[in-house]
C-alpha cells in the first residue's frame, strides 16, 4: 500500500488535474445543461468507466504499448480531435446548436449518454499519458506490491475526478434554468462553445507525442 504522504500528494495532483477544463468537463457540462443533471451524472458514469479502463491498462503495463507504438497513440489522438471538431461543427453550422443550448433539445437515451461519456474519455490519450507519467512517481517498491499501489493510486484519482465532475454536472444543471430565461444568450453560447471545442481539437491534434 502507498504511504499516507504519497496518497495525499497524489490526491492533490489529481484534484488539480480534475479542475483543469478538458473534453470530459465540456461534455459533462453540455449534457447537464441540455438535458438535466440526471443526464450529466449518467454521462459521468461513462467517463468514470473510461478512467477505470485506463487505470487497469496502466497498472498492468498495457498502456505502455500504446505509447511505444507511435501509430497507435496517434490514431487515438486524431480520433479524439476529429470527434471534438464534429462537436464544434454541430455548434457552429447553420441551424446547429451548442451543447450549452438548453432550449428544445432532443433527449438522448441513458445508454447513449453513458457510451458517449465513455468514448469521450477513451478518445483522450492524455489520460493514458497521465497515468504512466504520474503513477510511477508515487510508487515505492519498499511499500509492497507495485500493482496494488498502482491500483490504489488509480482509485484515488478516479474518486477525486468523479467527485469534482459530479459537482460540475450538478452545478451546470442549475445554470440551465437561468439560461432558459435568457434566450438571447443562445447565439453567444453556440459561438463560444464551438470555438472552445475547435481549439481543444486543434491542440490535441498538434500536440507533440512525448
Amino acid at each position: 500500500m502507498p504511504d499516507l504522504s504519497n496518497l495525499l500528494a497524489f490526491a492533490l495532483v489529481a484534484l488539480g488535474m480534475a479542475l483543469t477544463p478538458g473534453p470530459n468537463m465540456v461534455y459533462l457540462i453540455s449534457r447537464s445543461l441540455s438535458q438535466g443533471h440526471r443526464a450529466g451524472l449518467i454521462s459521468l458514469g461513462g467517463v468514470a468507466l473510461g478512467f477505470v479502463v485506463y487505470m487497469l491498462c496502466a497498472a498492468f503495463g498495457l498502456t505502455a504499448l500504446v505509447l511505444a507504438v507511435p501509430y497507435a497513440y496517434d490514431a487515438i489522438r486524431f480520433a479524439g480531435a476529429l470527434y471534438l471538431l464534429w462537436l464544434a461543427w454541430q455548434a457552429l453550422r447553420p441551424g446547429g446548436r451548442s451543447p450549452f443550448e438548453v432550449k428544445e433539445l432532443p433527449a438522448d437515451s441513458p445508454r447513449r449518454l453513458f457510451l458517449m461519456g465513455l468514448f469521450t474519455n477513451l478518445l483522450n490519450p492524455k489520460i493514458a499519458v497521465v497515468y504512466l507519467s504520474l503513477l510511477p512517481q508515487f510508487i515505492s517498491p519498499a511499500n509492497g506490491s507495485v500493482l496494488v499501489q498502482a491500483l490504489v493510486l488509480g482509485a484515488v484519482q478516479i474518486a477525486v475526478s468523479v467527485a469534482v465532475n459530479a459537482l460540475v454536472a450538478l452545478s451546470a444543471a442549475s445554470i440551465a434554468a437561468f439560461l432558459v430565461r435568457r434566450p438571447t444568450f443562445a447565439v453567444v453560447q453556440r459561438w463560444i462553445m464551438g470555438t472552445v471545442l475547435a481549439g481543444l481539437a486543434i491542440r490535441m491534434a498538434t500536440e507533440a507525442r512525448r
